[in-house]
């Protein structure tokens, strides 16, 4: 979960992206994002990791950090 946290904090960033920029590019609240980004909530819907996989052009894997 830590790298997930960690990972999507940097690609948003890397874009110089607020995270309310970003909720409103992927549709996606606020309150969960700044919570996964803090390492505070799992995702548990498949198809928000597809979106933000698909959003940044990394592989889901990336974003759980199963690959490098």
């Amino acid at each position: 979960m830590e790298k997930f946290a960690k990972r999507l904090k940097k690609l948003r960033e890397a874009k110089n992206l607020s995270v309310i920029a970003l909720s409103k590019e992927i549709d996606i609240p606020v309150s969960t994002l700044i919570c996964w980004e803090k390492g505070k909530t799992k995702i548990r819907k498949l198809q928000r990791l597809i979106i933000l996989a698909k959003y940044f052009k990394v592989t889901t894997d990336y974003l759980l950090g199963l690959e490098d």
